[in-house]
């Protein structure tokens, strides 16, 4: 065969970036905002992932469609592997981390001992191949892993969390331009690419209350895939990435092997740095930049019933506050009445925004209130934003929110 994999050029990165962020955000949209839930999700691409890797490997040389449309699906489905395991499972991140680590070792360590070299120029046989695809398989769920493990420790916002990732590339693609081993680079820039990717995309997704960009879910993949869609046609035409030739091209050629010992010490150096930057990022006050997304946190003390709850949301809760989440929930009820699904579903958005912008301050107040509340939000949330909504099963969640709210 002809390599199956494309030169290793600027569009390179950019499109395994753009991918990268599709992956985090497409994953987030299917589950969450359409309601489709994690495991189905997971499930329903596992069987596209299949359909395009087969698709892929027939193939007797790279075709720029069909090799980033197996990165794109690949992305959203390593990403969905690890959810499962957090989200689900309750697996810890750093368990997850370990695991993906020591998995993607043992691929590049029998990848190795079988051809002798880990380079992607050399893809030019269907077991190689394979090998290569498991790799990236792994790489994506261990950049979730070690992404989301980063912002469990640091607590830092959408933003912020985009530098870490951003600067060890860069330290990288430094320290490759210097003469470090080119095939340990890439695979090292080729595992952060995903915390940036999945970081940039939640900045881009996140509403403005909780210092994002406020775009969605379904903007933000929206774009990212006409940008991959551009740049995959710009390549198909010009072939710029295209390594026309059967024999693997040589690695190290002019490698100096004191300048890559020396190198491999510094990319080690800078390793241990970053430990020890997320060590003390993790003493310090913070909360969980994840916890948001995870379930409510438990509290202590007998579970509430309707009434309790609804006369300590009264008590305990700013008046104003309350008055503005069952105005928001009223004005949802009215337009699900109306047929109005779409402005439904744009409305409970602010629902969605005000609360989680109050989470800091009213959990402290009374945890078993804002829990019980928080749990009759989330159904509200789940049945007006389904793919095919149940207009009864929405009265029935926003009426029990609004007997809460009193």
């Amino acid at each position: 065969m002809l390599n199956k994999v494309p030169e290793v050029t600027i569009w390179f990165w950019v499109i395994k970036i753009l991918c990268t962020t599709v992956g985090e955000s497409f994953a987030d949209w299917i589950n969450m905002t359409l309601g489709v839930g994690l495991v189905n999700t997971a499930v329903l691409f596992t069987i596209i992932f299949a359909v395009v890797l087969t698709i892929q490997m027939s193939l007797r040389r790279y075709v720029p469609v069909a090799y980033w449309l197996t990165v794109v699906v690949v992305s959203v489905t390593g990403t969905l592997y690890t959810d499962i395991l957090t989200d689900q499972l309750g697996v810890p991140l750093w368990i997850s981390t370990t695991v993906f680590s020591v998995l993607l070792a043992a691929v590049f360590g029998i990848w190795y001992a079988r051809e002798r070299t880990l380079s992607i120029h050399s893809i030019v046989t269907l077991p190689r191949e394979a090998f290569y695809w498991l790799a990236v398989l792994v790489t994506f769920a261990l950049g979730t892993a070690a992404g989301d493990w980063t912002l469990e420790l640091t607590g830092w916002g959408p933003g912020k969390s985009v530098l870490l990732p951003l600067t060890l590339i860069g330290i990288v693609t430094l320290a490759w331009r210097l003469g470090a081993n080119e095939v340990l680079t890439f695979w090292l820039a080729y595992i952060l690419t995903r915390p940036l990717g999945a970081n940039i995309g939640d900045w881009l997704a996140t509403p403005s209350s909780e210092k994002g960009l406020g775009l969605g879910t379904f903007v933000t993949s929206v774009v990212f895939l006409g940008a991959i869609l551009a740049t995959v046609v710009y390549l198909s035409i010009s072939r710029t990435d295209v390594i026309e030739s059967r024999e693997a091209r040589p690695t190290g050629r002019y490698a100096r092997p004191e300048r890559e010992r020396a190198l491999l010490g510094a990319l080690v150096a800078v390793s241990l740095a970053t430990v020890g930057l997320l060590a003390w990022a993790n003493q310090q006050p913070h909360a969980s930049a994840l916890e948001a997304e995870g379930p409510a946190p438990s509290c202590s003390g007998s579970p509430l019933d309707q009434a309790r709850a609804a006369q300590q949301v009264s008590s305990k809760f700013p008046a104003s506050s309350v008055a503005h989440y069952r105005t928001i929930a009223e004005d949802t009820l009215q337009l699900v009445n109306s047929g109005d699904q779409p402005g439904a579903a744009h409305r409970v958005t602010d629902l969605e925004t005000a609360w989680d912008a109050d989470q800091d301050s009213l959990q402290p107040k009374d945890c078993q209130a804002w829990t019980y509340v928080d749990q009759k939000i989330d159904p509200v949330l789940s049945a007006v934003r389904a793919s095919s909504p149940d207009k009864a099963e929405e009265q029935q969640a926003l009426h029990a929110l609004l007997t809460t709210l009193g």
